[in-house]
């Protein structure tokens, strides 16, 4: 029994290693949580009675705006000036950078509960360093640069929670860096479809992804696309995912990033 309870633990504690940091805080079940990771429903109510940070980034107001972004819609270009930053209410996001010689690559893909172009906030960075396009229909709160700089100097409900965002960003940014450096492409595609799929984040993953070209999958990985098409083949084949244009992640797909 006591073997079973240690290898029951080791198992965990390996999915824990794979699944980054970064993963833990974005959305539980109810429609109205979906919106707002646990973290910052836990820490709106711990400072200064009268502001609720799930309030503030839930309304419009002063300096504050919500918008509806259909799929395939620009959110933002990269070059443009930067001079908002946005809070994912609903949806999901597309980030995109262009070399100057005209090559794309994916940078990463934002969910419900996440900040859209924080770099405004920095005094140096006058414009954006990446292109934000709508993968689904999204729900956004526009929130002008001077009001999220006033807002997180007076208020430290919402600095915590938004520190906590950059930290969990960074922490994912590492994560990336690593996979890319020592693991396989066959790896880090099972890796990116359980990120996708939120595997590791609170509350139940989600049954499909939203669809995605094989094109986008390649440039995320950082292979071509007939290897993409390879993986994705096997992986249905083997049972990891349900693959028709849209894509079901199962559980299993973590046998390949877990396998040695």
């Amino acid at each position: 029994m006591k073997r079973n309870e240690s290898a029951g633990e080791e198992k965990r504690s390996a999915e824990a290693a794979v699944l980054p940091a970064a993963l833990a805080s974005v959305l539980a079940p109810a429609e109205d949580q979906q919106r707002f990771p646990a973290s910052l429903r836990r820490k709106a109510g711990g400072h200064r009675e009268g502001f609720n940070a799930v309030a503030f980034l839930a309304n419009a107001g002063l300096g504050k705006v919500i918008e509806e972004l259909p799929k395939g819609c620009g959110l933002f270009t990269q070059g443009h000036a930067a001079d908002a930053i946005f809070y994912l209410q609903k949806g999901k996001v597309k980030l995109t950078v262009v070399s100057k010689q005209g090559k794309e690559a994916t940078l990463a893909l934002l969910s419900a509960g996440e900040f859209v172009g924080e770099e405004c906030i920095a005094n140096t960075q006058s414009t954006r360093l990446a292109t934000a396009t709508a993968l689904t229909d999204c729900v956004l709160l526009k929130i002008s640069k001077s009001e999220m700089v006033r807002v997180l100097r007076e208020e430290h409900a919402l600095s915590d929670v938004f520190v906590s965002f950059l930290l969990q960003r960074n922490a994912r940014i590492q994560s990336d860096l690593v996979d890319h450096l020592f693991n396989s492409s066959e790896k880090r595609l099972a890796r990116i479809l359980l990120l996708l799929a939120q595997f590791g984040k609170e509350g139940k993953p989600e049954a499909v992804i939203p669809r995605l070209s094989q094109e986008v999958l390649a440039e995320m990985v950082g292979t071509t696309r007939s290897r993409i098409s390879f993986f994705m083949n096997r992986f249905r084949k083997l049972g990891f995912i349900d693959y028709d244009g849209q894509i079901q992640v199962h559980s299993s797909l973590l046998n390949v990033v877990l396998h040695d």
